[in-house]
């Protein structure tokens, strides 16, 4: 069995968005300066809105709010995938950078669809 979730941060989804925000904001730190504003912006807060919206959506309360946030979390999430492979094909990061960011987003997406379809089995 597994244990005991006592708080948000002890959900795997959380802990993988948690992840997943911080490789996307350390490479974010190798995008041009004139992207600062622009595609730098967008992912970092893409990408940290994922673990926000997980721990936000855990303290409401209710099972339905606690969904409604997942389901904009896995939003955030699709919208980081866009964005990192805007940044791969503008050539901001290369494969070795992106390969791994994205087999994390892969990992975080396939747990928080998970705990969406725990929570909400008629779900989608």
């Amino acid at each position: 069995m597994g244990s005991m979730i006592r708080s948000y941060r002890d959900l795997i989804a959380w802990q993988r968005a948690f992840a997943l925000g911080c490789t996307v904001h350390r490479l974010t730190r190798k995008f041009p300066k004139d992207e600062m504003f622009g595609l730098t912006s967008q992912l970092r807060r893409a990408a940290t809105s994922v673990a926000l919206n997980i721990a936000e959506g855990y303290g409401k309360g209710t099972t339905p709010d606690y969904v409604r946030y997942l389901r904009t979390s896995r939003g955030s999430l699709y919208e980081v995938d866009t964005g990192l492979l805007f940044a791969l094909e503008f050539e901001y990061i290369i494969q070795d950078d992106y390969r791994p960011a994205k087999d994390l987003l892969d990992e975080a997406e396939r747990v928080l669809a998970g705990l969406i379809r725990s929570l909400d089995p008629d779900g989608r």
